[in-house]
């Protein structure tokens, strides 16, 4: 599914004026989310065009931009080790939402007709540190936007960009005060397409849904930095990427994304989306991707999730699920998985969940061992208390 269309909606869409008028004045600082996620995502028909059935999904130029829909996001997560034994998590993402259907009259240079926003993450595992860091630029003078031929999306001078003619390999560079990252990133397996070819449908309302697909094994080297220490790590990195124009249907408040690379050469995605009254909607689902890159869909059925452990925020008193039992069992499958470091939640300027995890289980008779990324939104209200500072468990 994925995923921050929420996070988008909650920072952009009811704040939208106020974010250019705060970028006009060279402030980066996101407006804090103040409406409730139903809120958000109960928005009218605004032109922009829906997902209203599959359609075909070519490469590299699905990589690029698709200003006819509302919002997009590339999505890029991964676990990486250095030589020494130290383990990172990281996650860098752009997110794109559209101001205005109709292209932009260029009578300025300051037109746009698209706001930006980027979140940069790296979990220092070891340091017991969660670094977060985000940006917010308009769709003009260069600051920010996306190309697909070459491919590259860029929101200043943190960027993913294509470093062969197909996209099949790609670098990742981010920088924010002592914490960066430049990476290296090498496709495994060929793009999956999740739901329907690659529709994905969130509800029985026509169009809503998004077009969606993951690029879920990147063999990934590179370097982080952390204050004054410079890092070579390698690792696997997990790309997501949605477009659409479609809001949460009635009674859903939020969703748990699972993205799993197992030992055995799997890869698993689960969404489960919740609704109000604590139910799993129906419309979640998930993939299996093989070690040849076979994709087989998952429905909400066939997949049970059943939170084994809690976390409770310091900074906003929010209580997440923080360990898990996944079990799939016409995969014969069965998971355990737990956060590599409990907090790693983000709190501006939205809020959420995501973080690095390990995962130990069983495949059949034999065991299985792996590591991914899990998001967790719509927890706690919408105007959570901050009043305590910030610490690590």
């Amino acid at each position: 599914m994925k995923r921050v269309a929420v996070v988008l909606l909650l920072a952009l869409a009811g704040l939208a004026a106020l974010a250019v008028v705060r970028l006009f004045s060279g402030e980066r600082r996101a407006p804090r989310p103040s409406v409730a996620v139903v809120e958000a995502l109960s928005t009218a028909d605004s032109g922009f065009a829906r997902a209203d059935a599959p359609r075909p999904l070519a490469f590299p130029g699905d990589h690029g931009p698709h200003p006819e829909f509302r919002t997009e996001w590339w999505y890029y997560t991964g676990n990486l080790s250095a030589a020494d034994g130290r383990r990172f998590g990281y996650q860098l993402t752009f997110f794109r939402i559209g101001l205005t259907a109709r292209p932009t009259r260029r009578d300025s240079r300051w037109a746009a007709r698209d706001a930006w926003m980027a979140h940069f993450a790296l979990t220092d595992v070891g340091g017991r540190r969660f670094h977060a860091r985000h940006r917010l630029a308009r769709g003009a003078l260069d600051l920010a936007g996306a190309d697909a031929r070459p491919f590259r999306v860029w929101l200043e001078d943190w960027s993913a960009v294509a470093t062969a003619p197909d996209a099949s390999a790609m670098r990742l560079v981010a920088r924010e005060g002592d914490v960066a990252l430049a990476l290296d990133l090498r496709t495994m397996k060929p793009p999956a397409l999740q739901g329907d070819r690659g529709w994905s449908r969130k509800g029985p309302e026509p169009g809503n849904a998004s077009y969606y697909y993951s690029l879920t094994r990147l063999e990934t080297r590179g370097h982080v930095s952390v204050g004054a220490d410079r890092v070579a790590v390698t690792g696997t990195s997990w790309m997501d990427r949605e477009w659409s124009t479609s809001a949460l249907g009635a009674g859903q408040v939020g969703w748990d994304w699972f993205a799993l690379q197992l030992d055995d050469g799997r890869d698993v995605m689960i969404y489960r989306l919740r609704r109000a009254d604590g139910a799993v909607d129906p419309f979640s689902a998930g993939s299996v991707v093989a070690r040849d890159g076979t994709t087989t869909r998952l429905d909400a059925a066939d997949v049970h999730v059943e939170a084994q452990e809690w976390w409770t925020s310091r900074t906003t008193d929010v209580r997440y699920p923080s360990r898990w039992r996944v079990s799939i069992p016409r995969e014969h499958v069965t998971l355990d998985i737990a956060p590599r470091l409990a907090d790693q939640e983000w709190t501006e300027p939205v809020r959420y969940w995501e973080g690095a995890v390990t995962v130990r289980g069983t495949a059949g008779q034999r065991p299985v061992a792996g590591e991914g990324y899990v998001e967790l939104v719509g927890y706690g209200d919408a105007t959570a208390r901050r009043s305590r500072a910030r610490t690590t468990p």
